[in-house]
């Protein structure tokens, strides 16, 4: 089939890799502008745009997709450039730009999107991580055929995948490109020997949403309970990582898991630190044992190592 192509990071990248590892013909990728980033803020071009140029397709970067406003004439130029591909369909991967309904209906088959979460559960920016952070036993990959609301179109097919008690957002994250890549080719072989597949609307009253992370959520609170707060460590790595301040000190918090045990010390006290337990910290509820830790300037560490050049004798994280 002629399937164009939108998508911008690494997890879109490994679904274009797959679309054209099926034999699947690719006339066109969007993806989002070169943007500086680093130590140096260099330009730098996104994993999907790496690979179409790796492969010698033509690639669009505009600003918007929006038909008024500043660039609407890109938009529109857009639009023609799209229409000459001749797309059987468009697949759309984590793009970052709202895809208005003008550009719904050029493909014959519309627009199929790669989702990385069981529709309506975690609708939005991050559904990986706020899966994590929800303590949710499984995830999986949505086909939806798009429609003008935010991941809110008719569901195609759904995959499964279970998440694991060591799991994070790094490890999810690989897992769910694969199937992703996996689950869209078999979406795309049963449409073209099909001609259309069947859907089923999304049931409103089980929808939930997946805001973007924000760094000020990255700051643990140990009164909550101590699963609680081992989610959210997993569900932040690699970025942005979690932070407890000890002392004067923020520390990053990469690793933990939590404890059924009880403590009648204070929320954040240090209850142990030794090099086979690791650091033990009170909370609300549970015992949260850190397994792997930073301190600023330095690499992470596994707590045992830590321990060895930072004090936490008789401390308390806030």
């Amino acid at each position: 089939m002629r399937v164009a192509f939108a998508g911008t990071p690494e997890f879109a990248a490994m679904a274009l890799e797959s679309l054209l590892e099926a034999g699947h013909d690719v006339p066109l990728v969007l993806t989002q502008p070169d943007r500086p980033a680093g130590r140096g803020m260099q330009l730098q071009i996104s994993a999907v745009k790496q690979l179409a140029l790796k492969n010698a397709i033509p690639v669009l970067q505009p600003l918007s997709l929006r038909l008024n406003g500043t660039h609407a004439e890109a938009a529109r130029e857009t639009i023609h450039l799209l229409e000459a591909a001749r797309p059987d369909v468009m697949v759309v991967v984590a793009y970052g730009l709202i895809l208005p309904a003008e550009f719904l209906h050029i493909p014959a088959f519309g627009c199929l999107n790669i989702h990385a979460s069981l529709l309506p559960r975690w609708r939005g920016a991050a559904p990986i991580q706020r899966a994590i952070e929800a303590g949710d036993k499984k995830t999986g990959i949505t086909i939806m055929q798009m429609d003008e609301g935010l991941d809110t179109g008719p569901i195609l097919m759904q995959e499964e995948l279970p998440i694991l008690p060591g799991d994070t957002a790094s490890s999810m994250h690989d897992k769910l490109a694969i199937l992703g890549g996996n689950t869209i080719c078999c979406a795309l072989k049963m449409l073209k020997r099909k001609g259309a597949l069947r859907s089923r609307p999304q049931e409103e009253s089980l929808a939930s949403y997946a805001p973007k992370l924000m760094k000020d959520e990255a700051i643990l609170d140990f009164s909550l309970p101590a699963e609680t707060i081992a989610n959210k460590i997993r569900a932040f790595n690699p970025f942005p990582g979690t932070q407890a301040t000890f002392g004067e000190t923020s520390l990053k918090i990469w690793k933990a898991d939590a404890l059924p045990e009880t403590s009648p010390q204070h929320a954040g006290s240090i209850i142990a630190a030794d090099i086979g337990n690791g650091i033990m910290v009170a909370c609300g509820s549970g015992v949260l044992r850190i397994t792997e830790i930073q301190k600023p300037g330095s690499k992470r560490l596994p707590a045992s190592e830590f321990i060895k050049g930072f004090s936490l004798d008789n401390g308390r994280f806030s």
